[in-house]
């Protein structure tokens, strides 16, 4: 029994080891239970972590933050617009060439495949905080809510049973396969970078280690944490206008920090909209730049608010409703 026992160890070590290449590689054993954590699958996402703490040694330069904040804006558009808003609820209408490059620049930002995504996402609008939801702060807590869920065992598999309109786009499901290696070029890309800039034009006063911890390590940390104050915040935090059946809330902050995506109790409210922030003062910048991307035809067919939809389910008028009757 202990050699058995010690096989299955050692046959889940190895499996768990392989998910950091080969995203697809099935469980040993059924799941099925929340709070199962890979601690071994975690250990890059530790050590990304771990990787924000660097400048206290490589330094930092205006040119080095600079790509930062320009690479998390850039990826940042590429989860909100691409991975959200079209691949887990087709608000818009792309090229396949379109849709592989935004996918590629949002598996950048260390958020996994785009199916990955779309199916968890998908399924949180099926659940949403109710017992089968896996990262609602009202069922599970704030840690579980915001980052624990993606180290559960449950959740690593990708949910291809919600992106059949997706599998058949055969460098899709490549790309969602083996998630690990856009990041790993991308990262070996900006210190390659970083190092030609301190070759030719070492006036901008930056190098490969700047380059790579500033605009991969730092840059993908914040994309990550700002995308998951979504999950963890946003159903915690802010104001409720529609009478949605979650927690959803509207949070002004968290909307400017994921270019739209707090308007979150919009969202719920009319998820099928490219266009979370609903009212002219509700800043949505994934909205403007994919009105942009249409009028440069790089998009198209992009679905508005109806207005019957925006002024209808508001609680203001549940109560009244309530009131009246």
């Amino acid at each position: 029994m202990r050699k058995i026992f010690s096989f299955v160890t050692q046959s889940q070590i190895l499996r768990s080891l392989a998910r950091w290449i080969d995203s697809d590689t099935p469980e040993l054993v059924k799941v099925g239970r929340k709070g199962r954590y890979d601690l071994i699958r975690g250990i890059p996402l530790a050590l990304v972590h771990l990787m924000c703490l660097a400048p206290f040694v490589v330094g930092w330069s205006w040119t080095a933050v600079n790509t930062a904040i320009a690479l998390y804006v850039i990826r940042m558009f590429a989860i909100t617009g691409f991975y959200h808003r079209y691949f887990s609820h087709r608000t818009f209408k792309a090229s396949r060439f379109m849709q592989f490059l935004f996918a590629v620049l949002g598996n950048s930002a260390l958020q996994r495949g785009p199916l990955w995504w779309a199916a968890n996402h998908r399924h949180h609008h099926v659940y949403a905080d109710k017992p089968e939801d896996f990262h609602s702060p009202s069922q599970l807590g704030f840690f579980r809510a915001h980052i624990g869920w993606v180290l559960d065992r449950d959740n690593f598999k990708t949910r291809y049973e919600y992106v059949k309109d997706w599998v058949k786009y055969p460098e899709l499901v490549w790309l969602n396969r083996f998630d690990i290696v856009v990041p790993v070029l991308f990262a070996v890309l900006l210190f390659g970078a970083g190092h030609l800039l301190a070759v030719f034009v070492p006036g901008l006063k930056t190098n490969g280690t700047q380059m790579l911890v500033w605009g991969f390590f730092i840059s993908s940390i914040a994309v990550m944490h700002a995308t998951f104050t979504i999950n963890s915040f946003d159903h915690m935090f802010g104001f409720r206008r529609y009478n949605t059946d979650d927690t959803s809330r509207n949070n002004v902050i968290l909307a400017i920090l994921t270019l739209g995506e707090g308007w979150h109790n919009n969202h719920h409210h009319y998820a099928i909209s490219n266009r979370n922030g609903f009212y002219w003062w509700e800043v949505d910048i994934t909205y403007y730049l994919i009105l942009l991307l249409s009028f440069l035809g790089i998009v198209s067919d992009i679905r508005p608010v109806p207005e019957i939809i925006r002024e209808s389910g508001k609680i203001i008028d549940s109560s009244m409703k309530n009131n009246l009757s």
